[in-house]
Formats: C-alpha cells, structure tokens, sequence
C-alpha cells in the first residue's frame, strides 16, 4: 500500500495543532478566575490569537515565534496564568528551521520579560514566590521543545542526506550498467555488423567494375549493413555519454534542421506562439521528435521538402513535421520502430501523436505535449 497515498497535507496538519493549542490554552485560561479590571475580553484574544498564529510556522517561523511571545506576554499581563504553550511550539518550529541562535535568544528576553511582568501586574506577599516557580517552569519547557526541535531537524537532515547518497548510488550504478551494456555491444555486435558492410561495399564494388547489373538484395544488404553500423555507433555513444553533458532540447532544434538540409533536403523551420521555458523532458522530447520525423524523411519518404513547427501554446507545445514525400492514404504505412518510440515518449507526458498521410501529399507527424503551464 502506497503509504504516501494517505497523508495529511502539512497546511492541514498546522491548522489542527494551532486550532488545537488555541482551544488549550482558551479552556486553561477560562478555567481559573477571571483576572481584575475586566481584561478578560482582551485576555482571551491574546490566548486564541496566539494558538492560532501557529498555522504559519512552518511559513514564516521567526514571525511566529514573535507573535506567539506577544501574545504570552499580554495575556499574562491581562491577568491568565497560563503556560505560554503556544510560544513552545513556535520554539520547536523555529528550531526545527534552523534558527537556532534567534530562538536561544528570543527565549531568554522572554522568560525575563515574564518574570518583570508577573511582578508588575500580580499583586499579593507570594508575587515573588510565582514568579521564580513559572520561570523555572518555563526555562524546563523551553529546554524541552527546543531538543525536540534540534533532534527533528538532525533526524530530517540525516533523512536527506541518506536520500542523496540512495540516489548518487543509483546513479553511479546505471553508469556502471550502461558501460558495461556499451562494452558488450562494441565487443559482440561492431566487428560482425563492420564485416557485413565491407563485405557488401566490396561486392558491389567489384560487380560494378564488372559492369555487371548488382542484385537488388545485395544494394539492400549494403544499405543495411550502413544503417545498422550508423545506428550502433549512435547508440554506443549515446551509452557512452556521461551526465555532464546536456541532453540536446529545443535550443537545439535549429541546428538539427540546418544539419539535414546539407543532406540535399530543403528543410524550413517556423516557430510561433511566444517562446517560453518549458519542463526538461518536454525540451528533450520535441527534439527527438523532430530528429526522428527528418530522419525517416531523408531515408524513406524520397522527400524533397520538410517543414518543421513548433508553436508555443499557454499550456502545451505542439510539433508538426511535414513532407512532400511519397506517402499515400491508402493503405496507412505500417508505423515502424521510430514512430513507435515517438509514441511512446508522448505518451509517456500525457500527449498525443497522430501521423499519417497528408491530403496533399505526403507525410506528417504532429504531436501535442502538455507542459502544465511552465513559463
């Protein structure tokens, strides 16, 4: 069971705790006598507002604590002896942050202006005798939530720095792999696939020095063993590629289009909409999708023209290759492992992909990818 699944959101979890220490500290107050000189209204606002400015603490933690020890300070001088339990949770939550210093020293000007103002404001022989009491109280307390604290923020510490280790593992093993997947198909598959090309250039070679007229399957055979030995060499270095080096995205694209027309492909690129900054895989995914639609161009469409747009939408990118090749409505050609792949990345960030045949000739590839309002 997905454990995550069940969580209550932070934002929930803070409103409960200061709904319920305000409530706390209401019923604490509210129990004793009710304090000289008809403070009590004023009292209890202090009382709830400091209980209930605990709903920012995670937001604003050194704000909390200011207003959390205010408002102990003013209700005490209303006349409630209460705990200021609402500051020793500001306390643990200011320390938790990181502000150590500031809620060390925080503490002791209030536990000194607590003392001043339980003398100033409490009347009787035995006005000393509190006092010293509620400040050894609240010195315990104090020392209390600010452990509590300290240990949450080393335990959250250590949870994040064992989070990074997990992860630069994970990754220095999937370097280890793809080396190793690298090694393995340069050793298996490179020296076969390189003989197969020199064997058929050779033959064709030689049958055409003959003058003689060259079997279709050995052209297929030599155009194959180039592709094939094309293809392995950008796969292993691919494999090969360290993380240092940033993966190609739509900054890129450009060059992509200028590189396939020294191929004798006239190719034009459009760019519309207001280009803005889009998710990494999204960058990355138009890229391989244009790279890819002009590739099966140049190969296997007898194509003369590509066009390529790109069109910046709110909350989207949307990709449009189209050519002038040979492709006809009818029937659809087979999707081969390319627009296969393409698919699959679209599909993979919740986009869609529709090729085919266009109307007036030719091929497109259009593709839609949500970029979830990234500017």
């Amino acid at each position: 069971m997905d454990k995550g699944r069940f969580a209550v959101p932070a934002p929930v979890t803070d409103w409960a705790i200061a709904v319920g220490v305000a409530a706390l500290l209401l019923g604490t107050g509210l129990s004793g006598p009710p304090p000289a000189g008809g403070r009590e209204l004023l009292g209890s606002v202090l009382l709830a507002a400091g209980g209930l400015a605990l709903a920012a603490r995670r937001r604003a933690p050194l704000v909390v604590l200011a207003l959390t020890g205010l408002s102990a300070v003013g209700y005490l001088a209303a006349g409630f002896e209460v705990l200021a339990v609402s500051y020793l949770v500001a306390v643990y939550g200011a320390v938790r942050a990181g502000h150590r210093a500031v809620a060390v020293v925080a503490s002791v000007g209030l536990v000194a202006v607590l003392h001043l103002t339980s003398l100033v404001f409490h009347d009787g022989p035995a006005r000393e005798v509190v006092a010293q009491a509620r400040n050894t109280l609240e010195i315990a307390w104090l020392i209390a939530a600010f452990a509590a604290g300290e240990a949450v923020r080393q335990a959250e510490r250590r949870a994040d720095e064992a989070e990074r280790t997990r992860e630069e593992t994970a990754r220095r093993r999937a370097d280890e792999e793809r080396l190793r997947i690298a090694r393995e198909l340069h050793d298996s598959l490179t020296h076969q696939i390189s003989v197969i090309k020199v064997q058929s250039e050779v033959a064709v070679h030689v049958a055409r020095r003959r003058g003689e007229q060259v079997p279709e399957a050995l052209l297929a055979i030599q155009q194959a063993g180039r592709e094939a030995s094309r293809e392995l060499r950008a796969t292993l270095e691919a494999l090969r590629d360290d993380d240092t080096t940033p993966p190609h995205g739509l900054d890129h694209i450009s060059n992509l289009v200028k590189g396939f027309q020294t191929t004798g492909l006239e190719t034009t690129l459009t760019i519309e909409g207001h280009p803005h900054a889009v998710p990494a895989t999204v960058s990355r995914t138009a890229y391989r999708i244009v790279q890819e639609s002009l590739t099966n161009v140049a190969r296997h469409a007898a194509a003369t023209t590509a066009s390529v747009l790109i069109d910046y939408r709110p909350d989207a990118l949307a990709i449009r290759v189209d050519d002038n090749g040979k492709a006809t409505p009818h029937p659809a050609p087979t999707p081969g492992l390319g627009l296969l792949g393409m698919r699959e990345r679209v599909t993979a960030l919740g986009g869609r992909l529709r090729t085919g045949p266009r109307s007036a000739g030719g091929f497109t590839v259009q593709a839609e990818l949500p970029t979830n309002g990234a500017s």
